[in-house]
């Protein structure tokens, strides 16, 4: 490039264009930031509201909840103060006038209820109340959208704007007699040299401010900029809310603050290692997703710690996250990557690889890998295959011709718990390419349940990323007893305290819950529907199937036997039905296949449940389902889409319904848990409504009161991190000795009900 010479014309255009560059950056930037003061301004005031209304919902007798000493309530509540918000805008002073109210008590109830009310405002969490009547919210919305947009426009310009923004001006300011003939002619010698100086730097940061296309910068902020010339505007920005509340909420936590419990969202990991985390860096050149602050920490936790595993609880965006680590170091450097997952997610996987990064995505699964293979090893990207699919790639010989090593820089395993049993010829093939950390750097398993069964598989998964890592050590004076959980591995849970436990696994695990973590995330109601097996023909049915002991005809007589009459039936028309009314998408689940048909032919025949979506079932091509899944979230509302449980309970992303009918109780609560969160999750904006369809005196019944147990054990250790380990067995029973237990005791119950008409129908 020719060098421009200071006092030319030449120098006059550089620095004309210099400057139209220099007040385009500022306005935008200037319009970022305006922006998110405005929504700040909107999501302060709008919270205060709400707090207000919490607090006036508060009876007055919980300041003794926070109260450091004993409170008299009784003069202030004869004074006619009932609620926590009669008195949180009081001072002192005023309290004090009452009659029975001392200085020391109307200070005491005064700081109670400011704890009460700051604990009110961060369980609000950044969530935002569904409803589009309200101005408030409506302004906040309009704003953050504005937000959301110059994002989008700026994100992938960011690092060159701000390059510009820091070192434009001061170039401009030392070339500025750059610009005059006559200056540059009467300057001396060594401000000739600094202004010239000065046009070298304005005129390589143009260059540099150009892509590689030659685009100029401000033809790439052109979008921003007429998004700035436009006043914000509210028409359909509740409709686009409930579509992207994903990125809503993400932008509205990073320009709010979200401060939720710290130690929930770095897992409870030890201060050493959580001052690592913090300290890594996170390019997010390469990402076109906001993150929320435990999405950020667990894509900083794989980087770090190298090999881990991340379980969060399902709906946490942990897909977002290994994408998150990802662009990070193809943005290093950095060029080849490995997704290996079921066959069920493959599909969602690339479109997400796609939308939440501009990285190149190569499908290595199907018809077409032979040639998708070598071009994902020549050009790089992130290779998407299967578990069952990887041991025929042979990548080891396919990524031999690469020089520099280790040749896949992350390696990220979906549903790891697909390989938990290490005999198997999935975990073998995916073994053999971890194993050898000159062919694979980093490798992060993600699983929400990675303890399904027994704690050995657990070991299993811990020893494929950090092997010894779970070793017994030798027991500590004045440390408790071992950890004595039935099914555990002879040697560890034998020599490791829960406290050794939960410091030997940090290194390798991370788990947060939604309620941590999701403050924003709508209530879920969940409600028993209990009916009765009311036609002779059902009864007949079910009690030939229990006298055969055939279990899973018993499970499904209330829908099968006499569909004409059948109850369960009758109720499910009845919740699509009222959920049409109200504009909303149901999604149906069942474990069983004629069930889901019945279903969909009653529903069909109806004129008034809205568009029927369905079957989802495990047969179906993983491209089906996902076609499926799009076009039933795309329709207008109301909508109802059915799906075997197996196969549409994991994987698949449903935010667009928020109404959920289980056509009967699973036998691992698991199930349930992982069918609801495909809808209860990550950028759910309604309330989500689950009817169980249950029958009384039946399976159902025995099944809710066995597991009712299980699902309470769940709760009580798998949704603690430091103890998760103890978790599944306390969960899920096998479904052989499940099965053994309800059909003897049904069995038995109708023996007992046999007996006991048969002693009526003798008596005299």
């Amino acid at each position: 490039m020719a060098r421009t010479r200071a006092g030319t014309s030449e120098a006059r255009h550089l620095l004309d264009e210099a400057e139209a560059l220099r007040a385009l950056v500022e306005r935008v930037l200037a319009g970022e930031r305006e922006t998110r003061t405005a929504v700040w301004r909107h999501f302060r005031d709008l919270r205060a509201r709400v707090v207000r209304r919490d607090l006036g919902r508060m009876d007055l007798a919980r300041l003794k909840d926070t109260a450091p000493e004993r409170l008299q309530l009784r003069p202030l509540e004869t004074a006619g103060y009932r609620t926590v918000g009669d008195i949180v805008d009081r001072t002192p002073a005023d309290l004090s006038r009452l009659p029975g109210v001392g200085l020391r008590t109307a200070t005491a109830a005064i700081a109670a209820a400011g704890a009460l009310a700051e604990a009110a405002e961060d369980s609000r969490g950044i969530r935002i109340e569904l409803d589009p009547a309200d101005a408030r919210s409506t302004d906040l919305l309009t704003w953050l959208r504005r937000a959301v947009l110059l994002a989008d426009a700026v994100g992938p310009v960011r690092a060159r704007t701000v390059a510009v923004a820091r070192s434009l001006p001061g170039a401009l300011s030392d070339a500025r007699p750059a610009r005059s003939r006559t200056r540059m002619f009467f300057a001396g010698a060594q401000s000739r040299a600094a202004a010239q100086r000065g046009l070298d730097e304005v005129s390589q940061i143009l260059v540099d401010a150009a892509d590689q296309g030659g685009q100029g910068l401000a033809r790439e902020l052109a979008s921003a900029v007429a998004l700035l010339d436009r006043p914000p505007g509210a028409a359909g920005v509740w409709t686009d809310f409930e579509r992207q509340a994903v990125q809503y909420y993400g932008l509205l936590g990073e320009i709010v603050g979200n401060r939720g419990d710290l130690s929930s969202a770095t897992g409870h990991l030890p201060t050493e290692i959580v001052d690592r985390v913090r300290n890594q860096p996170l390019d997010g050149t390469l990402r076109t997703v906001s993150l929320r602050g435990y999405q950020a920490f667990g894509a900083k936790f794989a980087l770090v710690q190298r090999r881990v595993i991340l379980g969060d609880e399902m709906g946490l965006g942990k897909t977002i996250q290994a994408i998150a680590a990802i662009a990070h170091l193809r943005a290093q450097g950095e060029s080849h990557f490995l997704v290996v997952c079921p066959a069920s997610v493959l599909v969602n996987w690339m479109r997400e690889i796609t939308d939440r990064g501009k990285l190149t995505v190569h499908r290595l699964h199907g018809a077409d890998r032979a040639t998708a293979l070598p071009r994902w090893t020549a050009q790089g990207g992130v290779g998407v295959t299967t578990f069952d699919t990887l041991a025929s790639l042979d990548l080891p010989a396919a990524l031999a011709g690469r020089s520099r090593g280790p040749r896949i820089a992350m390696l990220v395993a979906d549903e790891a718990h697909y390989v938990k049993n290490s005999d198997t010829r999935r975990a073998d093939a995916l073994r053999a390419l971890i194993e050898r950390p000159e062919l694979v750097d980093r490798v992060l398993f993600l699983t929400g349940t990675p303890m399904e069964n027994r704690l050995d598989e657990f070991q299993t998964l811990v020893g494929y990323l950090q092997p010894g890592l779970l070793d017994p050590p030798r027991p500590r004076s004045g440390d408790p007893a071992p950890v004595a959980v039935p099914g555990s591995w002879p040697g560890v849970a034998a020599a490791l305290s829960p406290r050794q436990f939960r410091e030997r696994v940090a290194p390798a695990y991370l788990r947060r819950n939604t309620a941590d973590v999701l403050s924003e995330l709508p209530e879920r109601v969940w409600t028993d529907e209990w009916e009765e097996l009311h036609s002779p023909a059902e009864r007949a049915a079910y009690r030939d199937a229990v006298l055969s002991r055939q279990f899973m005809a018993m499970r499904r007589v209330a829908f099968t036997a006499d569909p004409e009459r059948s109850r369960k039936l009758g109720r499910l028309v009845e919740i699509a039905r009222e959920a049409a009314g109200n504009g909303q998408r149901v999604v149906v689940f069942s474990f069983f296949h004629d069930v889901l048909d019945l279903a969909e032919r009653r529903l069909r025949a109806e004129d008034d449940c809205g568009q029927v979506f369905g079957t989802i079932k495990g047969a179906m091509a993983p491209d089906d389902r996902q076609r499926l899944v799009d076009a039933f979230g795309r329709c207008p509302a109301p909508a109802v889409l059915l799906s075997q449980i197996v196969a549409g309970g994991t994987g698949l992303n449903m935010q667009a319904a928020s109404v959920v009918v289980l056509c009967e109780p699973q036998v691992k609560p698991t199930l349930e848990e992982q069918a609801v969160a495909r809808l209860h999750r990550m950028g759910q904006v309604r309330t989500v409504r689950v009817h169980r369809l249950l029958t009384v005196d039946s399976v159902d019944q025995r099944l809710v009161q066995i597991l009712a147990a299980k699902r309470s054990d769940f709760d009580a250790y798998a949704r603690r991190s430091d103890l998760v380990a103890a978790g599944p067995e306390a969960v899920d029973v096998s479904d052989e000795a499940l099965t053994r237990q309800v059909v003897e005791q049904e069995y038995a119950r109708m023996a007992r009900a046999a007996v006991s008409k048969a002693r009526v129908n003798e008596a005299p």
